[in-house]
């Protein structure tokens, strides 16, 4: 442990990537310097703890509050799901989830990631919820030299956000997740059979999230204009700011027949109430995170049929679950009888962290041991019902590449309904409904 502290504090990073990414880098380099110090006799003392224990404490951190408590959702449901195979355990030893919640914050994801590493002595770290919660958890798993797992947040500013490179990654801490480029090709995918003038209005908030997707080197508007498409972009918005005038009357002016962007729920119905007040309604507004689930939806009423988002997750996904053998409609059926709720993405997403999570412990040679389980990790090849994840065959170091499709919302009777309306993959899953512009008001 103390070895892998020695080469964290050696490490210097110099990547900027927007002001949120210098904020993170900030953050980490306080830490790095004051955490560490104090961390190493800590964690002498959890290994011994750690091998007189019979039961294996794992740690996740997820947003069970705040604006994106809808990651959370179904953490109750996954956990149950997982309970014999829990309790059965590892080697012996039964394992047990202690969960945290971040409340949607990432200094308070930062705090519970610490308490679960030096107070619960967890031998693995697990985290889910977009940057906000991934980021600030990771940081403190690498400082300390936990192995942590995550999932739902980009590779991108999992790894050049926190100031390394897709090259050489980190020591402890892993990503099993989309990247950018998939977004950007499921996106185009979906626009690709709809007319429109090929302009597009950037919206994005000054978070971890907005400017790495608005970053002019690996963001969309490189992408666009690689792909023929004219770049609307007003600049970042405050989160939660309540105002999106400037926004709304920029896109206006350039008569964009598309807007695209990464907003949480709050922002992006407070955008779309705006957008139709003042008389914005483009062909097709296509808008990641804040779509995920259909409640949103049911918030904003009918106009929010017809809107476009990423598909992390579907219940046809041909893949099974190596933990508990269940397919993806197997759990999206019994997500459906026990809640009476249609399926959602974040219920694939989270069972599939949970899923890595136990290969990993299985495939230690020591599931106490730190370094056994980062080894293990490393070669993990195992299926989940969000894809297979390959650690050891990926270019991206530290990071196993989940799938990306792209999805269209439509209101039925009951409720609103995520079809399949773009796949950019090479998987053979049909595309369920081909996508439409949005319906005139």
């Amino acid at each position: 442990m103390r070895k892998v502290l020695d080469q964290r504090r050696g490490k210097q990073h110099e990547h900027h990537l927007g002001n949120e990414m210098k904020s993170i880098m900030s953050r980490r380099s306080l830490l790095a310097a004051s955490g560490a110090l104090l961390a190493a006799p800590m964690l002498l003392r959890a290994g011994r703890a750690r091998a007189a224990r019979d039961t294996l404490r794992v740690g996740l951190v997820t947003p069970s509050t705040g604006p994106l408590a809808f990651f959370a959702e179904p953490d109750a449901f996954v956990l149950k799901r997982f309970e014999a195979v829990l309790s059965k355990g590892v080697d012996g030893r039964p394992v047990e989830i202690i969960v945290k919640d971040s409340q949607s914050n990432s200094n308070r994801a930062a705090e519970v990631a610490s308490q679960l590493i030096l107070e619960d002595e967890v031998v693995l770290l697990l985290a889910a919820g977009g940057p906000d919660t991934v980021l600030p958890v990771a940081d403190q798993a690498e400082i300390n030299g936990t192995p942590s797992l995550a999932t739902s947040c980009p590779w991108q500013p999992f790894v050049m956000g926190r100031g390394s490179t897709p090259e050489t990654g980190f020591q402890s801490t892993f990503l099993f997740a989309f990247g950018l480029e998939d977004v950007i090709a499921a996106y185009l995918k979906l626009w690709e059979t709809l007319p429109n003038n090929r302009k597009v209005g950037l919206l994005l908030p000054n978070d971890a999230d907005g400017n790495a997707w608005g970053d002019q080197k690996y963001g969309f508007p490189p992408a666009l204009a690689a792909a023929g498409y004219e770049v609307i972009d007003p600049g970042r918005y405050q989160p939660m700011s309540g105002e999106f005038s400037a926004q709304i009357a920029a896109f206006r002016d350039a008569d964009v027949d598309i807007v695209m962007g990464s907003m949480i729920p709050p922002d992006f119905t407070t955008f779309w109430t705006q957008a139709a007040q003042q008389r914005l309604r483009p062909k097709a507004a296509t808008i990641g995170k804040s779509l995920l689930l259909p409640n949103v939806l049911q918030g904003i009423g009918a106009t929010a049929s017809g809107l476009t988002t990423e598909l992390a997750w579907h219940p046809d996904l041909p893949f099974v679950s190596a933990a508990t053998g269940e397919s993806g409609r197997d759990i999206a059926k019994a997500w459906a009888e026990e809640t009476g709720k249609p399926w959602i993405q974040t219920l694939g997403l989270k069972h599939g962290l949970i899923d890595i999570g136990l290969a990993a412990l299985r495939g230690a040679t020591d599931p106490t041991d730190a370094e056994s389980i980062i080894a293990a990790i490393r070669k993990l090849d195992v299926e989940t019902t969000m894809g297979r994840a390959n650690f050891g065959a990926s270019p991206i170091a530290n990071v196993a590449k989940s799938v990306m499709l792209g999805g269209q919302w439509w209101q039925s009777q009951g409720g609103f309904r995520l079809e399949i309306a773009a796949n950019p993959t090479s998987i053979e899953i049909p595309v369920t409904r081909s996508v439409e512009q949005l319906p005139e008001l």
